[in-house]
């Protein structure tokens, strides 16, 4: 048993030596959703603290991303969720992507998918309340309809 906890032990320490890369990609303002949309502020904020961290290419890591295999599952999310919806590049969606994702996010905040709760468990400030669910996707239904109409899709 001993063996086995000083492998592990050792196992631990060596992985350490394999960080995970937190460089986020740069933005541009003319692709930002909240900026392209002119997204007004009490909204944008609740995009800001509860979607970006995963969502766009703003992450904030937190302390315990430097501890592995933490931070390896933690950016694993973060890749997987920027592959799936990335608000910072949202501009270079064609409209028809856009809409789709716009309809998958308001589905998902309103089902309470998102955010994920493992997320809010380590960013309490991030869960949303009934009114702030209601807000984001009325909000996310609004544009996908503005996209809609301009594009007559």
């Amino acid at each position: 048993m001993k063996k086995i906890l000083i492998i592990l032990l050792v196992a631990f320490i060596f992985i350490q030596f394999f960080p995970i890369d937190k460089t986020n990609p740069e933005t541009n303002d003319g692709m930002d959703f909240i900026k392209i949309k002119n997204t007004p502020e009490p909204i944008a904020s609740i995009i800001r603290n509860s979607c970006y961290d995963c969502h766009s290419n703003e992450t904030k890591y937190p302390a315990y991303s430097y501890i592995q295999p933490a931070g390896w599952l933690l950016k694993s999310h973060i890749d997987e969720a920027r592959l799936e919806l990335n608000f910072s590049t949202f501009s270079t969606y064609d409209s028809k992507r856009q809409v789709h994702k716009l309809e998958e996010a308001s589905e998902y905040v309103e089902q309470k998918k998102m955010p994920m709760e493992s997320y809010t468990l380590g960013h309490p400030d991030a869960k949303l309340t009934d009114d702030q669910r209601k807000q984001l996707v009325d909000y996310f239904r609004m544009v996908q309809k503005q996209i809609q109409q301009a594009n007559a899709l």
